[in-house]
């Protein structure tokens, strides 16, 4: 009944609204219940689902469910107390960069309604990472978070690519107390040339760089790109593998236009072929799921892979988890679905364990490759 009235009566205000006004009229919102003791309770009992068969342990964190938010929603870990009530298993937040930056000139967001998808170019606009950790820090002296939190870090625009190891190792070190997880984010289509940053050698640099602030072996992972050819994403698994990284997140958005019934963005009335930025949403779920699969193949379900991209049912969240994901992340099925989408994941969740005769989540990861 909630889903339903979030088809046919939330998400057309939302969706009234310019993308950009919307997502801050979200976050304002989240941001609030992350405040309120009451509100969280309103929250949980709405949205919270719970079974002991969908928790796992990862990297001596406890997932109490597999589904968690994906980063690029919550950019300035403002309403890092609401996911948890609104029944995340985890969230990552961020992108977060080492100098406070703007983002990309406006419009920068785009909603392609007809593929269930997102174009952005946000340009990773946030406060930095000293004010972010700032905040944090203040957040949690006072409150408690039972679920992980993810930090994604990516490079400011303003430093070049050559120092981009050192621009990685600051924001590691302002917000390295703050985090359960860090995600080194190399694979954003809208900072320029961070992309070159997948190539083995530029990202070898970042891990040796990052190597010897992690004290407390915190888990480190890496963010990549869909649109990688094969043989790219080997050698990126094998070098991330090489310096110990905890897993891969697969993927980023994608630059690719292909198979869109979207022509022109209505905004700007350019065609989208034209429209720079990274699509989110059904268009990348097929490429992601390549991904997921081949990076299972090719360290024999050695290392933990965070599925996200184009997950709107329990259908998709389970093909990525039997493809190899250990867990998985949502954003813009959220704003197409609604809040209620992370309760129907799990409960879908739960009917294909039983279904399969599967006792956990765990059993699941990688099932279609045995």
């Amino acid at each position: 009944m909630l889903s339903v009235g979030y088809q046919y009566g939330v998400r057309p205000l939302l969706f009234s609204l310019d993308p950009e006004a919307a997502h801050h009229f979200a976050i304002a919102t989240c941001r609030r219940i992350s405040e309120s003791p009451i509100l969280q309770a309103i929250a949980k009992s709405t949205f919270y689902y719970s079974d002991s068969r969908l928790s796992q342990t990862l990297w001596n964190l406890k997932f109490e469910n597999p589904v968690g938010l994906a980063a690029g929603f919550d950019k300035n870990a403002e309403a890092i107390g609401a996911w948890e009530h609104l029944g995340f298993g985890f969230a990552e937040v961020g992108t977060i960069t080492a100098h406070a930056q703007s983002g990309n000139p406006q419009p920068r967001l785009f909603r392609l309604p007809s593929d269930r998808a997102v174009l952005n170019r946000m340009g990773f606009n946030n406060r930095g990472a000293a004010a972010t950790a700032i905040d944090l820090q203040n957040y949690l002296q006072s409150h408690k978070l039972s679920i992980p939190l993810g930090l994604n870090l990516g490079k400011s625009k303003i430093t070049e690519i050559a120092d981009a190891k050192l621009d990685y190792a600051e924001s590691l070190r302002s917000l390295y107390d703050f985090g359960d997880y860090f995600v080194v984010n190399v694979s954003s289509p809208n900072t320029p040339n961070l992309r070159d940053l997948q190539a083995t050698d530029q990202l070898c640099a970042i891990l040796a760089e990052l190597n010897p602030i992690n004290n407390a072996n915190k888990p480190i992972l890496v963010k990549i790109a869909p649109d990688l050819n094969d043989a790219d994403i080997v050698e990126v698994v094998k070098a991330s593998q090489s310096y110990g990284v905890a897993g891969i997140i697969a993927t980023n958005t994608t630059i690719s236009r292909q198979n869109l019934t979207t022509t022109h963005l209505t905004m700007t009335g350019r065609p989208v072929t034209e429209e720079a930025g990274g699509i989110s949403g059904q268009p990348v779920r097929d490429r992601s799921l390549q991904v997921i699969n081949l990076i299972w193949k090719t360290t024999q379900g050695s290392l933990p892979i965070i599925g996200v991209g184009g997950i709107f049912t329990a259908e998709d969240a389970w093909q990525k988890i039997t493809a190899g994901a250990a867990i998985v992340q949502v954003y813009t099925g959220l704003i197409y679905e609604g809040p209620m989408i992370v309760k129907q994941i799990l409960q879908g969740l739960v009917a294909k364990l039983e279904a399969h005769g599967l006792d956990n989540i765990q059993q699941a990861i990688g099932l279609s490759h045995k």
